[in-house]
């Protein structure tokens, strides 16, 4: 080769490693301008709350915090969560699945497979496939966290963490507080951090189980607090994904003012010290009195989270991140009518969104939106590729980011709570109560005193019967105005006048159910599914009993002969007369969707 030609080649070479290495170098800041547009996201999940417990709600108490996320964020007027007890809808929080599709072990064994009917309630587990939403987030680049209450351990999926000298220890109910106890407290807290970590959370601290146990059963939430600004502090840089979970306002309101007198009781047991990251506690209930409420009511508890949430805005904006962190708040259900499909106090929820970067100030969403929706929120903003395997059952929320509506978005939601599952659209509410073969055989032969316990959703007194205190809720079809009975009080299944919107209503739910694949009364047959209009016996016993919490009163007249109820009435007759035709017009519609399928 010549000398000039050498020259040239030589050139060539030296520019094309210059455009290649500039390619690189573009490729590379494209990449990282790409990871900096994601966002940090903050889950605070609360326990057992009713929007009147929030002043942005309308309610009459003291929520600075929250209010003030209401108005530089989305307010979502029209949210729920698809299951009302915590570790169903918690389950659906990590994973945007509902509940009943979970196919943990502990699931399937307390169920059976898809061939028989699903019943969720506090039977179902975080998967060992990893199909959540701290495993997946972390894959993508995300450092991800959980802090607080966790509520779905199971010992058929991870009879690993049951043995050996590193095994979960049952601290029994009388256990006396003392170093010992707290010991033990602290084992199974660091127990809970190995679980999380195989779940595939980068960072776990500060865990609960599930319900602060005896005989630590206050609450602190400075303890998680603690926890979730060492989170924040140490992964500042970001992106992150932090799943903090309050175990507020779980139990009765005088209990969480009980908790401000016991600051070094944690899920750890006691401990020395704890650094002054809130409000101080007596601060806090002057300011509650000044503000004119009683601070030894609901107010106490409700203010205390409030504040929880202050000091993670004020870490977000110490650090300076404050701008593209979205906080999501929210409660895992409602407190008055937990374990039932109700709207009202139960599967209704508020939540609250801030994410100054991408949601605008003031805003307010009226769409139906649920938990499972989240999950795939998060995977849109993250950027995270879900895998093939992995099942979603919501749908992102980012459409209704700019100003709360989206084009063609749903116009039902589908909930579900052991043997019960609902329909709701905005103005109307269906519910449908089809107990199994097997729960059909225990009421039948249930005494009065017991028949409460048998036909609650859940198989359970106390919160399985919250929802009693509406006259329908042991009903087998309910039907309700959400407008004009925001409370469900009346039932208007069996009115000839809404024939039409209980076949539109039932319609819906059939179309949810076949996603589901699991039979579900006469909706779809099979396994230990059972037709209704075998208990309307029972139900007319069961509505004449006294229920509160976990004590049944059973009036004299039943005493004497059980299976004997009050003479029916004229309106007694007419709805046993309506709900023959609502089941008469049933088979006919199953009869007609059977034979479409087989054409």
């Amino acid at each position: 080769m010549t000398r000039p030609a050498w020259i040239a080649c030589h050139l060539i070479n030296l520019t094309m490693k210059t455009h290649l290495t500039f390619l690189l170098l573009l490729l590379a800041m494209l990449a990282t301008a790409a990871h900096e547009e994601r966002p940090n996201i903050i889950m605070f999940l609360i326990d057992d709350q009713n929007p009147s417990s929030i002043a942005a709600f309308g309610g009459d108490t003291y929520t600075p915090n929250l209010d003030r996320m209401a108005e530089e964020g989305m307010k979502f007027t029209r949210a729920y969560v698809s299951s009302s007890v915590c570790t169903p809808s918690r389950y659906s929080f990590l994973t945007g699945r509902f509940a009943g599709n979970s196919h943990s072990k502990l699931y399937a064994d307390a169920v059976g497979g898809k061939e028989n009917q699903g019943l969720p309630n506090f039977n179902v587990a975080l998967e060992r496939d990893k199909m959540n939403v701290g495993n997946i987030l972390r894959e993508a680049g995300y450092t991800t966290g959980f802090v607080g209450k966790y509520h779905l351990t199971s010992s058929l999926d991870f009879p690993e963490f049951y043995k050996g000298k590193d095994k979960w220890i049952n601290i029994p109910k009388n256990a006396k507080p003392g170093p010992e106890t707290s010991a033990q407290f602290k084992h199974n807290e660091r127990w809970m951090r190995r679980y999380l970590k195989e779940l595939g959370f980068s960072w776990a601290k500060n865990v609960y189980p599930s319900n602060t146990p005896s005989p630590y059963s206050q609450h602190n939430p400075e303890w998680t607090t603690v926890a979730a600004l060492e989170f924040i502090e140490e992964n500042k840089d970001g992106p992150f994904y932090l799943h903090l979970c309050s175990t507020l306002l779980h139990g009765p309101d005088r209990s969480w003012r009980k908790s401000m007198d016991h600051p070094l009781v944690t899920g750890e047991g006691e401990v020395q010290s704890l650094p002054e990251v809130m409000t101080p506690r007596k601060e806090l209930l002057k300011t509650i009195t000044e503000k004119g409420f009683d601070p030894d009511s609901n107010v106490a508890g409700e203010a205390w989270i409030d504040d929880s949430l202050g000091a993670i805005f004020r870490k977000l904006e110490e650090l300076g991140i404050d701008d593209n962190t979205l906080v999501i708040f929210a409660p895992d259900h409602g407190r008055d009518g937990k374990a039932s499909v109700f709207s009202h106090g139960s599967c209704q929820v508020p939540m609250i969104m801030r994410w100054p970067k991408g949601i605008p100030a003031g805003k307010i969403c009226e769409e139906l939106v649920q938990n499972v929706d989240l999950v795939p929120t998060y995977f849109e903003l993250g950027k995270a590729e879900k895998p093939k395997s992995y099942q979603i059952d919501g749908q992102s929320l980012a459409p209704l980011f700019e100003n709360g509506k989206a084009n063609d978005w749903r116009d039902h939601l589908y909930l579900e709570m052991g043997a019960a599952r609902a329909t709701v659209t905005k103005d109307w509410s269906y519910i449908a109560v089809r107990h199994t073969k097997e729960q059909i055989a225990a009421i039948k032969k249930a005494t009065p005193q017991n028949l409460p316990k048998a036909m609650s959703y859940i198989g359970r007194l106390g919160i399985g019967v919250r929802g009693a205190d509406r006259p329908g809720f042991f009903e087998e079809d309910q039907l309700y105005h959400l407008k004009r009975d925001p409370k469900e009080m009346k039932n208007v299944a069996y009115n000839k006048a809404q024939a039409t919107r209980m076949k539109e209503m039932r319609k819906l739910m059939q179309q949810d159910l076949e996603a589901i694949g699991r039979p579900f009364g006469e909706f779809i047959s099979g396994g230990n599914a059972a037709k209704p209009g075998q208990i309307d016996k029972q139900i007319a016993i069961v509505k004449q009993l006294e229920i509160k919490g976990k004590k049944v009163t059973v009036p004299e007249a039943l005493k004497k002969d059980p299976g004997v109820t009050d003479e029916p009435t004229p309106d007694d007759k007419a709805k046993r007369k309506a709900k023959r035709e609502v089941r008469k017009k049933a088979r006919k519609e199953a009869k007609s969707n059977k034979q479409r399928a087989r054409q």
